[in-house]
């Protein structure tokens, strides 16, 4: 730590270097070699950023790369203060931006991060410039805490957060806030017929779209969610499956933000009173094409739109990146390989089932096959197949598609969802002629999906000619590989395994890894989601169950008796794998003494 108070001024490139050339963190040679070419430095990027490049490691084991995250730590610990992480979605961009103007963060490369009743937060990368804080802290009338934060964060966020606050009250200015707030639900009816008083397509409003899509593409989030209330808008994103409060909006500028997505995604815009479908395609910050679907929903205060992000990508992925084990993924081509038959997937809505069914027809639809899907709505779009969407108000639902799409000479047909009877008979029909069919049920389980057709009123014949396996799946969030923690199981830990897995034996994992949080999952322990998968291939045996009067318990122990892994189990082995946690498996999957019994 450097214990010495020097006077006013910028760090610099040699002054940094000598620190860390001090502490041993640099390689001697390499550095004295660098401060000579550079000992002149007076360029405008800050003096870290410059040393980040040069990708040094630590001279000590083990050999930690100097980036820029780690140079930001060492800096904070030798100029004494403390450091911090800068996430967007913890701060409130009212409260900071009304600290202090734009220019004057600028000139002095600080951020305020946090304000509290009685302090407030603010990052710096420059310890030894200090004198704006005696100007600031009689305007602000709060004690000041300085923080260390990384210097390219601090200028990044500085123009969002000021750029983002500008067009908020840009927008705001231009428009009457008076007239535009919905306060009690008896005016929920005179939606459709009031005005937004903000233009939708004015330049404020505009900006805060873009910058909206553009962040929520770089947190990967799936889901954005903008939600009306009586006083405030919310902006929420779901990122690995939990959401998180991103900003609040005047009510005036979420209505014109609602406005402008539904003139991109060719909505009526007028109409407020019922809910709206649209889709947007549009660029993430690296180019990639990205596709939107927007769902619109009338509430007491206004309307309420939620954005799912399709990225194109997950539809290349493998079945062992999806959560396939290597016997999950030997059952699961087996079924998909057969010339005719259905195959069903299920699961609660967002447990990962189009995506399976996507990436699987993508593997399928080569140039010999013809792929046709029947979707409502259709996800994203995917040029190696034929997509047609439901439209029930005119009569094409899902029966009357499958009635279509059996004159179009297909090969594979996937059906979004069988609803009804008049569904699952044409898919059955389908499957008798001669054709492969995929397609979804929500059920809690795989054998639970022979039961739920037979309750729909599908003759035991037909499932027996026709079904050729089950599939239940859920999603889990991962732990992130960067900072997992290996240790053993704790007592609280057993009774966890041991909860997880009854009535089940199966041996506790020697080692067992803790979520803990680094820069990379932005400190929540977890990065990405992976599948849990529970395949009921429909063999001999559990044809001959099926009945009018089926059993249901006794298809289950069948099942599982014939190589069946159950959701809990299929969790079980990849907490042993440490790819997630058993709190995460308890989350999603049903518990398996309630199978039996059901």
């Amino acid at each position: 730590m450097n214990v010495h108070a020097p006077a006013e001024h910028r760090l610099t490139l040699p002054e940094l270097i000598d620190g860390l050339l001090a502490e041993g963190k640099l390689p001697r040679s390499e550095a004295e070699a660098f401060r000579q070419e550079r000992r002149y430095y007076r360029g405008d990027r800050h003096p870290l950023s410059v040393i980040a490049e040069q990708r040094w490691k630590t001279p000590e084991t083990p050999h930690r790369l100097l980036d820029l995250p780690a140079l930001t730590e060492w800096l904070a610990a030798w100029s004494g203060l403390g450091y911090y992480h800068i996430d967007p979605l913890k701060v409130n961009l009212t409260a900071v931006t009304d600290v202090m103007s734009s220019a004057y963060a600028t000139r002095f490369r600080i951020l305020p991060v946090e304000v509290r009743a009685q302090e407030v937060v603010i990052a710096t990368a420059e310890p030894f410039i200090r004198a704006w804080e005696t100007e600031l802290r009689p305007i602000i009338k709060k004690d000041i805490r300085l923080v260390i934060a990384n210097p390219e964060d601090i200028a990044r966020y500085q123009v969002e957060f000021y750029s983002l606050a500008k067009s908020v009250k840009g927008a705001m200015a231009r428009g009457d806030v008076a007239r535009t707030g919905i306060s009690n639900f008896e005016q929920l009816v005179e939606l459709g017929k009031s005005k937004t008083s903000l233009d939708a397509n004015d330049q404020h409003i505009v900006q805060i779209v873009d910058w909206l899509w553009q962040y929520a593409f770089e947190q990967r989030a799936s889901d954005i969610h903008i939600e009306p209330r009586r006083d405030i808008g919310i902006v929420r994103f779901r990122i690995d499956g939990v959401l998180h409060q991103v900003y609040q909006i005047p009510m005036a500028v979420l209505n014109a933000m609602t406005s402008r997505i539904k003139i991109l995604g060719r909505m009526d815009v007028v109409e407020k009173r019922r809910p709206q479908d649209g889709r947007i395609k549009t660029r993430s910050p690296d180019g990639q094409e990205i596709e939107l679907r927007l769902a619109t929903l009338p509430t007491a205060f206004g309307e309420k739109l939620v954005m799912r992000i399709f990225d194109p990508e997950v539809l290349v992925r493998d079945l062992t990146e999806l959560g396939f084990s290597s016997e999950d993924a030997m059952h699961w081509r087996g079924m998909t390989a057969k010339p005719n038959g259905i195959i069903l997937v299920t699961g609660p809505t967002g447990s990962g089932k189009t995506t399976t069914l996507y990436s699987t027809l993508k593997q399928l639809a080569t140039e010999e096959v013809n792929v046709c899907t029947l979707e409502d709505p259709i996800e994203m779009i995917e040029p190696t197949f034929n997509q047609v969407q439901v439209v029930a108000d005119i009569g094409m639902d899902f029966a009357a598609g499958i009635r279509a799409l059996m004159r179009q000479d297909p090969d594979i047909i996937m059906v979004g969802e069988i609803r009804d009877i008049a569904t699952a008979e044409m898919a059955i029909q389908a499957a008798l002629t001669g054709h492969l069919v995929l397609s979804t049920l929500h059920t809690n389980d795989a054998p639970t999906a022979i039961t739920r057709l037979l309750d729909l009123g599908v003759p035991p014949y037909l499932l027996q000619s026709t079904v050729l396996g089950v599939m239940a799946q859920r999603l889990v969030r991962t732990l992130c590989p960067h900072c997992k923690k290996a240790g053993g199981l704790r007592a609280e830990d057993e009774a966890l395994w041991q909860g997880l897995v009854a009535p089940w034996k199966s041996k506790k994992p020697s080692q067992y890894y803790h979520p803990v949080g680094c820069l990379e999952c932005r400190m929540t322990g977890y990065l990405g989601r992976l599948g849990l998968y529970e395949i009921m291939p429909m063999s001999a045996e559990l044809k001959a169950l099926v009945s009018a009067h089926m059993d249901l318990a006794n298809l289950r122990e069948r099942a599982i008796k014939g190589g069946m892994q159950p959701l809990r189990i299929s969790g079980a082995r990849k907490v042993a794998a440490g790819l997630t946690t058993m709190e995460e498996v308890l989350k999603v999957a049903p518990p398996l003494q309630d199978l039996i019994h059901a």
